[in-house]
């Protein structure tokens, strides 16, 4: 059965998204939204789970070579929360610790959709991959 899938890129002043889907194994990087005095536009979200509808949310979740928790993480997770509170979809994290730096390789689409949105894409892409090697 198809999944359709939203991944994200969550960045105190901007959060990439992508949608994806589980049959072909592709993601496309949607769009950046920016975030006002750290406030998170969820309106744009919401306008993005009605039109792509997923079943899932896929979120990346940066790890430290040292083992050490990211300044993020807790962020991180609260905005998890938060998205399956208001949209009552799972969360799934995927580890996105070079996300950013490997956008910068997909030129055209960054400059559509923004560089976190293409971060998004590729922690959507990395966790197909994962979920199909299990």
């Amino acid at each position: 059965m198809t999944k359709i899938a939203l991944g994200f890129d969550y960045g105190e002043k901007r959060i990439g998204i992508a949608v994806g889907q589980t049959l072909t194994q592709t993601a496309s990087a949607i769009k950046t939204i920016t975030t006002t005095n750290r406030k998170i536009d969820w309106n744009s979200i919401t306008i993005l789970v009605k039109e792509w509808a997923p079943e899932i949310f896929v979120l990346g979740y940066p790890s430290l070579k040292s083992g050490r928790e990211h300044t993020l993480a807790l962020k991180i997770e609260k905005f998890s929360h938060r998205l399956t509170g208001r949209y009552q979809r799972p969360v799934e994290f995927i580890d996105e610790r070079l996300s950013s730096r490997a956008a910068l390789d997909y030129e055209q689409e960054v400059d559509r959709a923004g560089l976190d949105a293409v971060a998004a894409k590729l922690i959507l892409e990395t966790w197909f991959q994962e979920r199909s090697v299990k």
